[in-house]
């Protein structure tokens, strides 16, 4: 037979070791006590002694105490008894405790010791801190939802208080973005204060939770009656209805932009009309089972189909809403995009004016003598004060890069409208085409889109471009540039923030962030703050669809229920139990999500 297994993590005997050691201390304290304290409780008996040498050196103070019966040698045996077993219990506390301490080992070791506590690394750290933030943000977003289907219910003043605190919660997880996103930029550099940042990124989400958990009972105890008497179910089934008619309505309006414009100027709606019908589909779905669910009188799973079909719904809307808010945005910068090329080249020309004027060294072009001709009135026009820390000679060196773009939007434009400015407005003094010279030199223009002079064009694109290629001289107070930015950085976050919102079972935590920071750039009301926030925008749309990517759809197949892929992929019902878990909603997911 073989012998058992020592303990792991010490030897065998290690215990008994320690309790030898410790029996010995209280032994020895114990003996140590009763030989200072017994010839003063012997002496005290009244019993005679015989003293054959008495001492000389004793004095008449201590031949008082001996003749006075020893009453202060007694009086101090139970207190030096009580003070020694004091300090043996403890001194065997502290032993025992210093052993278990020791004899702590780390999760799955092979017997090694660590401290009790051991800081957690960086990198569990930050992954706790995406959990938090995805957990958060999905809990703001579907109790949204449900207070939107709860508004078309009850009265304003019912619902004021949950909107308020949505809105606290909101605040608490835009501050947590907004740590995240100094964190993913730098800020703080200490090892220590980054440590510290991601803590307070976990504390700002638990609060945000703590606020929603904290009205979840109040808000169902409001929506309770309404379910129960099918109210609620009348509005969700309202809903339903009105955005079925609207499939085919959308359906016709991207036709007509395709028609119209470049695929460039589309993609970022491909497919919603589809993605919207088949939570409709769900939606269907969900709600005859809460129909049958409420009719056989089983309240919860009525309640349980109800949320999921509310959820569904309110992403279909967001679908179908998207399309129409991109034919708005097209129109918006098509008659935006000719004043806000005129602006760009006459903004252009009067830094290449300045530039020359100036004498620069760095201007050293053999075209600079034609080009401070052409642009003889716009030289005494107000100098464009380029970006703190650009060089002079590098923004020169942009000037025939941004013609070269500017000529090709030029090219562009539709043939039924002014290349420089709206019906009526001659601004062409204002904006002469660069010398073909120039744009050669600076690696030709770009090819104009199919279509060109007509339809194929995305107005859209052409106003980010316009942006970009003035950007370099600084801040602008042409109104027509900072209405080109306006609308380029709204649709650009509007698009995020939609596949956010309608994919979030997939979308991590770093795209999500840089939403945050376009919708925090954008509500500044700033004009420069509107070509980051397009750029931030852009950044999370590409890195939320890399995440959808990444996640795939493993309930497109035959064994779910129609629909079920895009509920998990909506993060509207739980991807371990599509058919019959919980659905988001006020109260949440009682754990968090897994880092993303």
């Amino acid at each position: 037979m073989t012998p058992s297994q020592p303990r792991r993590g010490r030897p065998r005997r290690t215990g008994s070791h320690l309790s030898v050691r410790v029996a010995h201390t209280v032994l020895g304290g114990t003996v140590g006590v009763v030989w200072l304290v017994l010839p003063g409780m012997t002496s005290g008996s009244g019993v005679p002694v015989a003293i054959k040498e008495p001492t000389p050196a004793a004095s008449p103070a201590a031949v008082a105490v001996t003749a006075d019966g020893g009453r202060s040698t007694v009086d101090l045996v139970l207190p030096l008894v009580a003070v020694g077993a004091a300090g043996a219990a403890a001194g065997y506390a502290y032993i025992r405790r210093i052993g278990r301490t020791r004899d702590r080992t780390t999760p799955g070791g092979a017997g090694g010791h660590t401290p009790a506590q051991s800081p957690p690394r960086p990198d569990d750290l930050d992954e706790q801190a995406c959990a938090a933030l995805v957990a958060a943000d999905d809990r703001v977003r579907a109790a949204r939802c449900e207070l939107g289907f709860a508004e078309q219910l009850f009265a304003a003043q019912d619902t004021a208080r949950f909107r308020r605190v949505i809105d606290e919660a909101a605040a608490e997880l835009a501050a947590a973005f907004r740590m995240r996103q100094r964190y993913d930029e730098g800020t703080p550099a200490e090892e220590a204060a980054r440590a510290h940042a991601l803590a307070g990124i976990v504390g700002r989400c638990e609060e945000a939770r703590a606020l929603l958990d904290s009205a979840s009972g109040a808000f169902e105890g409001l929506r309770a009656p309404g379910r129960a008497s099918g109210e609620a179910l009348v509005v969700a089934e309202g809903r339903f209805r009105e955005l079925t008619g609207r499939v085919g309505a959308a359906e016709a309006v991207l036709a007509g932009l395709r028609i119209r414009y470049a695929p460039t100027a589309t993609e970022g709606v491909v497919g919603s009309v589809e993605q919207a019908r088949d939570r409709l589909l769900f939606a269907t779905v969900r709600l005859n089972e809460a129909r049958q669910a409420a009719d056989s009188g089983q309240p919860e799973r009525a309640a349980r189909h109800l949320g999921a079909a509310e959820g569904v719904i309110a992403q279909a809307a967001v679908l179908l809403e998207g399309v129409d808010r991109l034919a708005a945005e097209l129109r918006a910068a098509e008659q935006t995009a000719p004043a806000a090329l005129a602006a760009a080249q006459a903004e252009v020309s009067r830094a290449r004016a300045a530039h020359v004027r100036a004498g620069d060294a760095a201007s050293g072009d053999p075209q600079s003598g034609a080009t401070a001709a052409g642009d003889g009135a716009q030289a005494e026009r107000p100098v464009i004060v380029a970006p703190s820390g650009t060089p002079p000679g590098e923004l020169h060196a942009r000037l025939p890069r941004a013609d070269a773009v500017l000529a090709s939007i030029r090219r562009q434009l539709p043939a039924d409208r002014p290349a420089n400015g709206s019906p009526g407005h001659r601004t062409d003094a204002l904006a002469p085409e660069p010398p073909p010279s120039a744009a050669q030199e600076a690696g030709g223009p770009e090819p104009a889109g199919p279509g060109a002079g007509g339809a194929g064009w995305d107005p859209v694109g052409v106003l980010r471009r316009i942006v970009e290629a003035t950007s370099f001289l600084g801040p602008t107070s042409d109104e027509a540039l900072r209405t080109a930015a306006l609308i380029t950085a709204r649709a650009a976050t509007a698009a995020a923030a939609d596949f956010a919102e309608t994919h979030r079972g997939a979308v991590g935590a770093t795209a999500r962030t840089r939403l945050a920071e376009a919708q925090r750039l954008l509500a500044t009301g700033d004009p420069a703050d509107r070509p980051p926030a397009d750029a931030f925008a852009g950044e999370a749309r590409d890195l939320a669809e890399r995440d959808v990517r990444a996640h795939g759809n493993p309930y497109a197949g035959p064994d779910h229920t129609v629909g079920v892929g895009g509920a998990v992929l909506g993060g509207v019902v739980p991807a371990e139990d599509p058919d019959g878990g919980t659905p988001a909603g006020f109260a949440g997911p009682a754990a968090p999500a897994p880092a993303r």
